[in-house]
């Protein structure tokens, strides 16, 4: 039942505000699945990496917690993609529900999105296919090299796709002049910033 996606390995859901890019302040219910081996060091929901540790939830149980909440979710993890998504994304749209998802794109796609957020990492390359419908392109910013990483990634994505420069919370310090410089020197790109974190929500 977990391949076939009417199990998810679900770590938590939860009603809040979106605290990154693009639909940055707008209120949304998050499902964060379990299990990743993208292994970024600089993850901060490394309890999200071992799907064993999060009990397999009847996908209709987490589509009948979201609708108490809200018309918009954002899928998350975790790396979401390393299951099937359909049932849950078929289940969520029955409802008119606006289906969101944030992923490394490391595997191959499954799922309705009505907005597709893509952070590729440098461990693990995104499935070429994840290019071609990403409408947001979020890079997180940790160190120098991540600026040629955002370019580079930059030209695998649509015309349309929204560029934005985020940097790692624990550099933040650091990086945040650095990314100011970038984007007002560069101006296709945008600054995201987590503000969830600022605000002190989840």
């Amino acid at each position: 039942m977990l391949e076939e996606g009417t199990l998810l390995p679900l770590m938590e859901a939860f009603y809040t505000l979106q605290g990154e890019g693009y639909h940055k302040g707008s209120a949304a219910y998050f499902i964060r699945v379990g299990g990743c081996d993208v292994g970024c060091h600089w993850c901060d929901v490394k309890e999200s990496w071992n799907p064993e540790l999060h009990p397999p939830t009847a996908v209709d149980k987490i589509i009948a917690s979201a609708k108490e909440y809200s018309s918009v979710v954002v899928v998350t993890g975790g790396e979401p993609l390393m299951w099937n998504m359909d049932p849950l994304t078929q289940g969520l749209k029955l409802l008119s529900m606006k289906t969101h998802i944030e992923t490394s794109g490391a595997y191959p796609l499954s799922g309705l999105w009505d907005w597709f957020c893509l952070s590729p990492k440098k461990n693990k390359a995104p499935e070429p296919e994840a290019y071609k419908i990403a409408d947001e392109l979020k890079m997180i910013i940790h160190n120098l090299d991540d600026f040629r990483f955002a370019e580079e990634e930059s030209k695998k994505v649509g015309s349309d796709c929204k560029l934005y420069l985020q940097p790692e919370w624990s550099k933040r310090e650091k990086m945040i002049p650095l990314i100011v410089d970038y984007v007002m020197k560069n101006t296709q790109w945008k600054v995201s910033l987590q503000t969830h974190k600022y605000l002190n929500i989840p």
